[in-house]
């Protein structure tokens, strides 16, 4: 596990623009934290990153799932708040992920279908700063980690 402090809304930038070079096709990200601790922050400067251009990212709340081009692959960034049913990850095109990036909102409304192979990134809010967790949940991401 690496933790990071994230002293302001520019340092949780940083972190994804850092993580980015480390991206690849079906690689998934679950984000968490409570509200306000800066998922979609991070979401938005990853993405960002990722299509090596500014790009306005709404957040998914209730559209529930964005899909944009990255220079090298699709990004999916879900949003699951407002999800009943774990299964309802299918009809949003869940399985269609495989060839891209999902970042995952509320990634425990996802249930069963959550890859045990991903990247946990926990956000939390400690006083007038954020700290950042990252938890490898397979090897390839316990090495891509030492290289951040």
């Amino acid at each position: 596990m690496r933790a990071f402090d994230l002293p302001d809304l520019s340092a949780t930038a940083a972190l994804a623009q850092a993580l980015a070079p480390h991206l690849r096709a079906g690689d998934v990200i679950a984000l968490r934290g409570g509200l306000g601790a800066g998922k979609t922050t991070f979401a938005r400067a990853l993405i960002s990153a990722l299509r090596d251009e500014e790009t306005e990212v709404p957040s998914p709340t209730y559209t529930l799932v964005q899909t944009y081009d990255g220079a090298d692959f699709p990004i999916f960034h879900f949003d699951l708040y407002r999800l009943d049913d774990p299964n309802d990850v299918v009809e949003l095109g869940w399985d269609e992920t495989v060839s891209g990036l999902s970042l995952i909102e509320w990634p425990d409304r996802a249930g069963q279908h959550l890859p045990a192979w991903r990247l946990d990134l926990m956000l939390e809010i400690i006083g007038d700063f954020r700290k950042a967790r990252l938890e490898p949940h397979g090897e390839d991401w316990q090495t891509r980690l030492h290289e951040l």
